[in-house]
């Protein structure tokens, strides 16, 4: 039985405990966090969508009529019209025939993977991959390979290795603490070229990238081309849980294979109305995709002129690296006693020596005020004792120097891939979750 007392004071001595902060009021680009107004930096709320007076009215007007709660799962007594509209309408947002709703993207990854693969199978799952892909993988008791971060040579090696056996290839398509973009069309190569599933999360992707907010996949033109598209309702598209969009047949075999959805109370009617709205918005609106695509780039510029390494960084996920967990959370801490929000992310979101400040930027922020936030971290970083290196504007921007605690990093000599043994447990030390 686990000591709860030992285990606090053993994550205290390892600088991982974590206290909750009090948000008053709805989310948007600037809240009152304990009681103090500050600029919020970390918040999924991209299109600025949770407080939108649209959603507000939907989601009031769906409780009069539909109530609060569905009160049971969708197999039972809890399939609403509410439920079924939102679906159509996200089977046509996506382009595909069927959607499916869950009451998270953490239920929808680990039901999903869990369903489509099976003692004997393998699922290939890139290193970064989202913790609920990871717990998706360890259900299905299959066979997990490991693939290097956006490394298509080491997965292809990989699927060599498999030997024909049943599969499926596993990705977020932009990763949530490094704000990159998966090689999606390479994936989709490789998958048909060797008859694989593949299953993409597009938590982070739908509703900010691709023409209309569709997502990374249909910014690639292969929307149509994956078995199984995982999207959420509760970061762009500012309400609460997410779904599931593929062919007919794949939509009738997860109602009947996926636990996470057969044994789930079915999303509460307001959420469900919320994400309607928050879709028209979207369609009628597209220009809130471009505002936040301007605003990201507004802060990349800065933070790079600042001299801070954004490790490739094109979307609106904005990694501000480290390294040691207790200089980020002093930094953080800094950050906000000057009105910044800027949350640290320490181990075991990340890797060790990896830790970090993870900026999300929102459509509805100003420009003038993320420049002036970046400005506010790299006075508040190097008062910390991590310096900018020297750099003459942003295309010659360097990297952080690492702190005197961190060890430097070490190069791997050139080779073969390595060896991504079919345990998913290895893969532990690289887990992300948002």
């Amino acid at each position: 039985m686990i000591e709860i007392e030992a285990r606090l004071h053993e994550l205290h001595a390892l600088g991982l405990n974590r206290r909750m902060r009090l948000v008053s009021g709805p989310q948007g680009p600037h809240v009152l966090l304990d009681g103090k107004p500050v600029l919020l930096l970390c918040s999924n709320n991209y299109l600025g969508l949770a407080d939108h007076p649209r959603l507000r009215e939907a989601a009031a007007d769906a409780a009069m009529r539909w109530g609060v709660g569905a009160a049971a799962s969708r197999l039972v007594s809890g399939t609403m019209t509410i439920h079924r509209r939102l679906e159509e309408r996200l089977a046509e947002f996506k382009g595909r025939q069927s959607a499916l709703l869950f009451g998270s993207g953490y239920l929808a990854n680990a039901g999903v993977i869990a369903a489509l693969a099976r003692p004997g199978d393998v699922v290939f799952s890139d290193e970064l991959n989202h913790a609920s892909i990871i717990d998706g993988c360890r259900l299905s008791r299959a066979d997990v390979f490991v693939y290097d971060h956006c490394d298509v040579e080491h997965l292809h090696w990989g699927i060599g290795k498999a030997e024909g056996r049943g599969a499926l290839i596993a990705t977020d398509s932009v990763f949530s603490m490094d704000g990159d973009i998966a090689p999606l069309t390479e994936i989709v190569e490789l998958a048909q070229q060797h008859d694989l599933r593949v299953l993409v999360d597009e938590a982070h992707g739908t509703g900010v990238l691709g023409p209309g907010g569709r997502g990374a996949l249909a910014e690639a033109g292969i929307e149509d081309q994956v078995d199984v598209i995982v999207g959420t309702l509760g970061k762009a598209l500012g309400s609460y849980g997410a779904f599931v969009a593929c062919d007919e047949p794949m939509a009738r075999y997860l109602v009947n294979a996926a636990r996470t959805f057969i044994f789930s109370t079915a999303l509460p009617p307001p959420a469900v109305a919320g994400a309607l709205a928050a879709l028209e918005l979207l369609q009628e609106s597209p220009k809130r995709v471009q505002r936040l695509a301007a605003n990201a780039a507004a802060l990349r510029d800065q933070l790079e002129l600042e001299g801070f390494d954004l490790r490739g960084s094109r979307t609106h996920i904005i990694p501000l690296i480290v390294g040691d967990a207790q200089l980020a959370l002093r930094i953080c801490e800094a950050a906000l006693m000057r009105g910044v929000f800027a949350q640290a992310i320490r181990p075991p979101t990340v890797p060790p020596m990896t830790s970090r400040l993870r900026l999300a930027v929102m459509a509805t922020h100003r420009q003038e005020e993320l420049r002036a936030a970046a400005r506010t971290l790299a006075q508040v970083a190097r008062a910390a004792g991590l310096q900018p290196r020297m750099h003459l504007g942003p295309a010659a921007a360097k990297p952080l120097e690492a702190p005197e605690s961190a060890p430097a990093e070490e190069t791997a000599p050139p080779g073969p891939p390595r060896v991504g043994v079919f345990d998913f447990e290895a893969s532990e030390t690289v887990r992300r979750a948002a």
